[in-house]
């Protein structure tokens, strides 16, 4: 039996603008504010997904959605020019921000079928859907929504993160921050071959989570491997592996602890040794130019670890920049 509350709570519809919670009340740097049955004619959706639910050890990314909303120093009449190609890849795109998708506080699978039906219902619109975490969670039903469009087995996902996260549980639950490339992959939303992940160091997981991995055929490099390998034969590999056999597009999903915590230290589960901000943002960039992204995730931002600069915030807004620069030079066939 639900409590009326609790029953109310379910009823409310997803990505309501009547019912937002955690929510910054700005649009991503200012673009057009719209709601789900309202997209226009744009190509890229902005949408958070302030749920941390699922983290192990700090909490707060409930509160990134706002915080990387909120990282810029704002731009002359919303004209924003990368400086390296000169487009302005908000007006080429025409991106636009429907608010945060409504969760329910510490009722973790309604929130999660919320932020799926959500993001299936913008790449149903023909719209490629960015989301803003959140903790890594959310990547199940980010991609589970995209695949429900595309094609189940037919969406490649390129995973930069310290940690795994294919663990068979986390505290005995199946949903959480460590388990979501598993439930993807035992879902059948991404098979095991369809991912490339980057950045992995540290001490987990376990090494029959690792064999399970190998049997799956995910194809990992780790850390002390890209630095063997060198970043950009690792990318040449990720851009291979995500475009053939059947792939209709790839899913990108970026935990800001991919970075290492001097660069980025507002995150949950910091991890010394990762890549630096620069070597991100460029392999998004390149991956967006070179690949047909069909959505996208930032997960991990944590504001009430960052620091007094923000610096966490600001290069997870940045992440977004970058991705939406390399899919507007596709676009351009730059």
């Amino acid at each position: 039996m639900h409590t009326p509350y609790e029953q109310r709570a379910k009823e409310i519809p997803f990505a309501s603008a009547e019912y937002i919670s955690f929510a910054s009340r700005s649009s991503f740097l200012g673009v057009p504010a719209r709601r789900l049955d309202d997209l226009g004619d744009g190509e890229v959706v902005i949408l958070g997904a302030p749920f941390d639910w699922g983290t192990s050890f700090r909490p707060g990314t409930r509160f990134g959605p706002a915080a990387i909303r909120q990282a810029d120093y704002g731009a002359m009449d919303g004209y924003r020019p990368h400086l390296p190609t000169g487009i302005d890849p908000l007006g080429e795109l025409g991106v636009v921000d429907i608010g945060d998708v409504y969760v329910v506080p510490g009722d973790v699978e309604t929130s999660l079928e919320r932020i799926s039906d959500t993001v299936e219902a913008v790449a149903r619109a023909g719209k490629v859907p960015i989301v803003l975490g959140g903790d890594h969670t959310i990547t199940y039903p980010n991609a589970t929504g995209v695949a429900r469009v595309h094609g189940f087995g037919k969406v490649a996902l390129i995973h930069f993160d310290a940690h795994a996260d294919t663990g068979a549980l986390q505290n005995g639950a199946l949903y959480g921050h460590g388990t979501p490339m598993r439930r993807l992959i035992e879902s059948g939303a991404v098979p095991g071959h369809r991912f490339v992940q980057i950045g992995l160091r540290g001490y987990w997981p376990e090494p029959d989570v690792i064999e399970w991995m190998r049997t799956q055929k995910m194809r990992t490099y780790r850390m002390d491997q890209i630095l063997e390998q060198g970043l950009d034969a690792v990318v040449d590999e990720a851009v291979a592996a995500a475009s053939t056999g059947g792939v209709e597009g790839v899913f990108i999903s970026v935990d800001i602890d991919v970075v290492d915590p001097g660069f980025a230290p507002g995150t949950g589960t910091p991890e010394p040794g990762g890549l630096t901000s620069r070597e991100l943002l460029d392999t998004v960039r390149r991956l967006a130019r070179e690949l047909r992204v069909l959505g996208a995730d930032v997960v991990e931002v944590s504001p009430p670890y960052d620091s007094r600069s923000e610096q966490t915030a600001y290069l997870a807004n940045r992440v977004v920049l970058e991705i939406l620069n390399g899919m507007a030079e596709r676009k351009l066939g730059r």
